[in-house]
C-alpha cells in the first residue's frame, strides 16, 4: 500500500489503521453480512455486464438500503470506488451544504 504511516488516498487512512479498522469493527458479524450481500449486488453486476471483474468500480445504491431502498437492479448504478468512498459528506466535504466548495454559503 506504500511506506508505513503514509495514508492511502482513497481510505485516508494509514496501513496500521486499515488493519486495525479490520480487526474489530471489520470483524463484527453485522458488517460481514453486509459485505456479503454487496459482494452478490457485484457478482450481479458482473452477469449482467454493466461491470467487469478488476475495473475500480462500485454497486451504489441510488435510495441507501439503510433507508429502505432495495437491492434492485432499479436501485443500483455503477459509479467509480472514490466516489461511493468518498467523504462527501463530511464536514468539508464536496455534496452541497456540507462545506466550502459547492454548496450554499453560509451567511
Amino acid at each position: 500500500m506504500g511506506t508505513p504511516g503514509k495514508r492511502s488516498p482513497t481510505a485516508h487512512r494509514t496501513p496500521e489503521q486499515i488493519r486495525r479498522h479490520n480487526r474489530t469493527y471489520g470483524a463484527k458479524k453485522s458488517v460481514m453480512e453486509k459485505d456479503k450481500e454487496g459482494h452478490r449486488l457485484r457478482r450481479q453486476a458482473i452477469k449482467d455486464g454493466r461491470v467487469r471483474k478488476g475495473e475500480d468500480k462500485d454497486v451504489h445504491h441510488v435510495k441507501p438500503s439503510v433507508k429502505g431502498g432495495a437491492d434492485s437492479k432499479a436501485n443500483t448504478r455503477i459509479v467509480s470506488a472514490s466516489k461511493n468512498r468518498g467523504h462527501g459528506m463530511s464536514p468539508g466535504g464536496t455534496r452541497a451544504g456540507t462545506g466550502r466548495r459547492g454548496g450554499k454559503r453560509k451567511r
